[in-house]
This record gives structure tokens, C-alpha cells and sequence, in this order.
């Protein structure tokens, strides 16, 4: 549990990175660029120290393809979210990401989807409908947008990983997600790069190293506990990003943010409560 706080905690402080670069100049890919190149130092550290490199032996170069290229988008929406809405905001609908891949698993996977289920996915588009509620004081709707594509993008990313991790280990699914994310940044190096300034590089290189520590601290607060323990801390994330945001922005959360955000996690808590005792039973 402590683990998973640690994460969410990081996320955080990613999240806050990416907007402080991105109202700075840098580019979304560029800014995906760092955040996976640096990440290789946490990743092969921990490959290192626990599986080994023989771990990056794949068969399946193909399914890690398909998976890198539906998580870099979701990541390419996530991070320009951030750059556009307020840093709770855009944190709060990413917690939609469990109710589209409920959704998506039933088109996809074809799994069963019972009628508990659904309704829980109901309610919780509820929650979403809430959050994004137009605030009459500034125009978000492309950055709303942008924020429900990057849930959208995290929960194929997450079907595409659960049809994977059938013959591929965590370790070697990481490692090449990582390299897809450096590469398709460096990709865009013609298309608008900027010379960060040294704070700003400095804020890019500590992005990849939080971010690839955080991603890290998931898995291995998975490997340590059951995930019917772990999953409820995911949404101590938003207390971090309201703390954030109101110290750095001034950002006050607004009152149907919260409230949606609230519906969103109670729909998403009872959805892997009934994936639970599926799995009991």
C-alpha cells in the first residue's frame, strides 16, 4: 500500500513536470522523448537487480508493437491534458480509464460482462459527465477532449497488456514500451523541437527518472500485494495533484470535479469488487 501511495504520489509530480514544460515551450513529443529515454536508467536498474536481462528476450515483437503504439497515444493525450486543464481536472478523468476497459474488454476480449458490471460503468460515465461539466469562466472543451482519448488510450493500453502478459513478463513489456515512447520522440526531433533552457532540462530529465521510479513502484506494489488492496490508494493521486496545483498554479478544485470524481472511484471500486469475487468464486 505504501508502495502504491509512492506512485500515485510521483504521478503526480510527473504530471505537474509535464504542464511546467509544456508552458515553457516544449513540445508534447519532445517532453515524451525524456520522459522515456531517462526512464531506462530506473527500468534497467530493476531488470538488473531482479529478472535479469535475458527478461528482453521476445518472440512477440509484433503484440509489444500493438501495445507501445496504443499507449503512446494515450500518453500523447494524457500529457497534452495536462498542459491544457487545470492539473486536478485532467487527473480526475483519467480514473475513467477502468470503466472504458471494462468496455473495451467486452468488444475486444469478448469477456462476459455482467449486468452489475455495466451498470457500474453507467454510473460512473455519470461521475465523468460531472467532471467535465464546462466551467462558463474558460473554454477546456479541447483539453476535456484530449483528457477522456488519454482514459480511452490508458484502458486499451491495459487490454492490450492483459492479452500480452499471457506469455511476456511485466519486465520485458516495460522495457519495450519505453523504448517505442524514446524512440517516437526522437522521431519528431524535425517537426519543432526546442533548446530547453537548463532548468527546464533539468525539470525533462527529472521526468523520466520519476516517471520510470513510478512506474517501477506499480508494478512492484502489484508483485507484493493482491491488487483488491492496492487499487482503491490509485485515487490519492488527485490528493497530490490538488496539493500540487494550488501550491504551484493557484488552482482551487472546483466543487464538481470533486463530486464527479468521487462517483467515478465508487463505480470503479465496485467494478474490481465484483471482478474479485468473480475470481473467488
Amino acid at each position: 500500500m505504501l508502495l502504491r501511495v509512492l506512485a500515485m504520489a510521483l504521478m503526480a509530480v510527473l504530471a505537474a513536470i509535464v504542464k511546467a514544460c509544456a508552458e515553457r515551450g516544449v513540445p508534447v513529443l519532445e517532453i515524451i522523448f525524456f520522459r522515456n529515454a531517462f526512464a531506462f536508467i530506473p527500468v534497467m536498474l530493476y531488470i538488473w537487480r531482479t529478472s535479469g536481462f535475458g527478461v528482453l528476450r521476445t518472440r512477440r515483437p509484433g503484440a509489444h508493437l500493438t501495445r507501445s503504439a496504443v499507449g503512446l497515444t494515450g500518453m500523447i493525450c494524457g500529457f497534452t491534458a495536462v498542459s491544457l486543464l487545470p492539473l486536478t481536472q485532467s487527473t480526475a478523468i483519467s480514473f475513467s480509464a477502468p470503466l472504458f476497459m471494462v468496455a473495451l474488454s467486452a468488444l475486444i476480449l469478448k469477456e462476459p460482462v455482467g449486468i452489475h458490471r455495466w451498470l457500474a460503468v453507467a454510473v460512473g460515465f455519470v461521475g465523468v459527465l460531472i467532471m467535465v461539466h464546462p466551467d462558463p469562466r474558460q473554454f477546456v472543451g479541447v483539453g476535456v477532449l484530449f483528457a477522456i482519448a488519454a482514459a480511452v488510450g490508458s484502458a486499451g493500453a491495459m487490454i492490450a497488456i492483459r492479452e500480452i502478459s499471457r506469455t511476456e513478463p511485466g519486465p520485458t513489456i516495460v522495457f519495450y514500451f519505453t523504448l517505442a515512447g524514446t524512440a517516437a520522440g526522437l522521431a519528431s526531433l524535425p517537426f519543432g523541437w526546442v533548446m530547453p533552457s537548463p532548468g527546464v532540462l533539468l525539470l525533462l530529465i527529472a521526468a523520466g527518472l520519476i516517471g520510470g521510479t513510478g512506474q517501477l513502484l506499480l508494478t512492484e506494489a502489484i508483485r507484493r500485494a493482491p491488487v483488491a488492496v492496492v487499487a482503491p490508494f490509485d485515487y490519492t493521486q488527485l490528493v497530490w495533484a490538488g496539493l500540487i496545483g494550488f501550491l504551484v498554479w493557484g488552482e482551487t478544485p472546483a466543487v464538481l470535479t470533486l463530486v464527479g470524481a468521487m462517483v467515478v472511484a465508487a463505480s470503479s471500486t465496485y467494478i474490481l469488487w465484483r471482478e474479485i469475487g468473480r475470481s473467488r468464486a
